[in-house]
């Protein structure tokens, strides 16, 4: 049976605390530099070098790698020319949580699955598919361009000596940009109402920000470098990755030199079912800093999911459900999942029901001894903004030709697969995230595309470039950064947090907005990333168009099998407040049942095993030894992926991908 030791125990001692603000002139400049920067570079290593994904996941490798840079390399130069000219903990964390916010806009998290998504349904429209006929004439004119001409350069180039035809983006940039906008608003919003309950009363362990923490930790006075980077054990750790992943990186080069596998697969219940091994450095890293029963949960449920399909696959037990190609692919387990992800964010609402009533009670005048001149917005500003905001998405949903009794059900369900993959990431460290069930197709299969309508239905498809890749977003990230604001600022005000996150959304938009038209119709976007302009462009008007044809109603196996995740979920979580004793933790039913659970797994198994031998046979404070040695783990993941990015751009090496996860 594994141990445990409290949590507090474990957990890494807090940064050093600035008496100073870090929200200086100079930090909110240099932040917003850097995340203009990653806006731009971010699609540009996507697009141009086609190298690794840097901004894919909510673990955000570009900033880390910036980061290391920083903290490790510029800061270190300052300090030797003057020590007042470094930069302090509190503007270093100011400068990283404007990039890890920066950082979630740029590819998946939203402009460069947005763009093509709003323009395939022209481009790839054919006589044999019939879009025009049955799909065009239900998109609004506003959300889209209107020129097929443009469009037609947007995927294959602009002839010679013509300029981005701005005059026919103007309009759809403009709307879907302000609506993203208020999204990002809505998710701060509901991030600052959630922040204390997860942060002090639950005391949550959030994974992601500890590498950081340890990073911008001051030594003795008069010391040029933090001590983090001292450290011999982490620097054995960072040359793991750095190691393997440069003999990789010189084999796209030289293709005589050996490649080191770093994933593997093998069969399973006669060989319907394949398990992957997928080894990453980082996932690993970040599992050895979550609790025991956390990261025992994830694999062992995951093996226990798999046991279930695999059964389900020798007796022939399947569901004829179409789901979208970003929901867990049986859709059983999906529903399952979806299920689970309800009942987490209700218990966690109904867990947090005192500090909610504080909370609202603060926002409608009637406690005025709720103190939260502290928290990043005030409470009556967070609600009142997230019940604004919410009604004007409301109103944008309907306008673009969504039914208005969908529209809460809709955002119901992706407001609960936001809450609840930022308290996955809080809570258990996955940097790589997704939903099983995404909002499209919870909806149709929910209620039936009849009753959506083909407006509805086209919509949907559009939707596609928000609310369905749940692989990166400002909720998850913004909830990183009030926790990591906390542990180095503690006692300053943090109002100007909120607009310097808000600064970060809107300079990164603006960057890769730009930067990823001005590639396109330079070479064309077909010529760049096959995912995003072929495969991610075209998909969802296949999955929505032939509902127009051959409509559905509603699916009530998938309701009931959504009954049974949620029970199961709601079972493990009452027997785990029962029994102190009891190992599962819930989350690992919640994450077993995602696309992503097959390659975070063993990694997540590793970690565990590593850790549960070295709390038995060392205890604590051999934990605390061997703990650099993750974080380096981490960190040479990420910076090596970076520096291999910048070796292929001088190079003009192409597809010498070296990490996605």
């Amino acid at each position: 049976m594994p141990i445990s030791i409290p949590e507090h125990y474990l957990a890494p001692k807090s940064a050093t605390r600035e008496s100073s603000s870090g929200f200086t002139i100079r930090a909110f400049i240099i932040g917003t530099a850097l995340a203009f920067f990653i806006g731009v570079a971010a699609p540009y290593g996507n697009m141009i070098i086609r190298g690794s994904y840097m901004a894919l996941n909510i673990s955000t490798p570009i900033a880390f790698f910036i980061f290391f840079v920083l903290v490790g390399g510029v800061n270190v130069a300052l300090r030797l020319l003057r020590v007042r000219w470094a930069l302090q903990p509190a503007e270093l964390v100011l400068i990283y949580i404007m990039m890890i916010i920066a950082a979630t806009v740029p590819t998946k998290g939203f402009t460069e699955a947005w763009l093509p998504k709003i323009t395939g349904p022209y481009y790839y429209a054919t006589p044999e598919n019939d879009w025009a006929t049955l799909a065009h004439p239900h998109i609004r004119d506003w959300l889209t361009p209107r020129d097929p001409e443009m469009i037609k350069y947007f995927f294959e180039g602009l002839p010679e000596g013509m300029g981005i035809p701005w005059g026919v983006w103007l309009e759809p940039l403009f709307h879907w940009s302000l609506f993203f906008l208020v999204l990002c608003f809505v998710m701060v919003c509901i991030s600052v109402i959630l922040h204390r309950q997860w942060a002090n009363n639950e005391r949550l362990i959030y994974p992601l920000i500890q590498v950081p923490l340890d990073m911008i930790k001051e030594g003795p006075k008069g010391s040029l470098v933090n001590p983090f980077f001292k450290n011999a054990v982490m620097w054995v750790g960072f040359a793991i990755p750095f190691f393997i992943t440069s003999v990789n990186g010189f084999h796209n080069y030289y293709e005589t030199l050996p490649t080191i596998e770093l994933a593997t697969t093998f069969s399973a219940f006669r060989e319907t079912m394949s398990i992957p091994i997928h080894l990453s450095f980082s996932m690993v890293g970040f599992s050895y800093l979550i609790s025991l029963d956390i990261a025992f949960g994830i694999w062992l449920f995951y093996l226990l999911g798999t046991l279930e399909q695999g059964i389900f696959n020798i007796l022939g037990i399947a569901s004829t459900e179409k789901l979208d190609i970003f929901a867990t692919a049986s859709p059983i387990i999906a529903h399952q999942g979806m299920g689970a992800f309800i009942v987490l964010v209700l218990a966690s609402l109904w867990g947090a029901r005192r500090h909610l009533k504080d909370v609202f009670n603060k926002a409608f005048g009637r406690n005025s001894t709720v103190d939260d001149s502290q928290e990043l917005l005030s409470y009556r500003t967070a609600v009142f903004g997230l019940i604004a905001g919410l009604g004007f998405m409301g109103v944008w949903l309907y306008k673009g030709g969504l039914a208005a009794w969908l529209i809460p059900i809709f955002l119901f369900a992706v407001f609960v697969l936001f809450i609840a993959l930022t308290r996955v990431v809080a809570e258990a460290g996955l940097a790589a995230v997704r939903a099983p069930l995404t909002p499209v197709s919870f909806l149709i299969s929910g209620v039936g595309s009849s009753a959506i309508g083909p407006a509805g239905l086209v919509f949907l498809g559009l939707s596609f470039s928000w609310a369905v890749n749940f692989r990166t977003f400002v909720m998850a990230s913004a909830a990183n950064g009030m926790k990591l604001s906390d542990e180095v600022g503690a006692g300053q005000r943090k109002r100007p947090l909120f607009w310097a996150m808000m600064l970060a959304v809107v300079v990164s938009l603006v960057g890769s907005t730009y930067i990823i038209l001005a590639m396109c119709y330079k070479y064309g976007g077909i010529n760049l990333d096959q995912w995003f302009f072929v495969g991610g462009a075209s998909t969802p008007f296949d999955f929505v168009v032939p509902y127009l044809t051959t409509p559905v109603e509603a699916n009530l196996s998938g309701w009931l099998w959504t009954g049974i995740g949620g029970g199961i979920m709601n079972i493990l979580i009452v027997i785990r407040q029962k029994l102190l004793w009891w190992p599962f933790h819930p989350l690992g039913f919640l994450i077993s049942t995602t696309w992503m659970a097959q390659f975070v797994w063993f990694n997540v198994f590793l970690a565990w095993l590593v850790k549960l031998l070295v709390l038995r046979y060392g205890g604590a404070r051999l934990y605390q030894a061997s703990r650099p040695f993750f974080l380096g783990l981490i960190l040479g993941h990420f910076t090596v992926a970076g520096v291999w990015l910048i070796v292929d751009h001088f190079t003009g090496m192409t597809d010498n991908q070296l990490m996605w996860l």
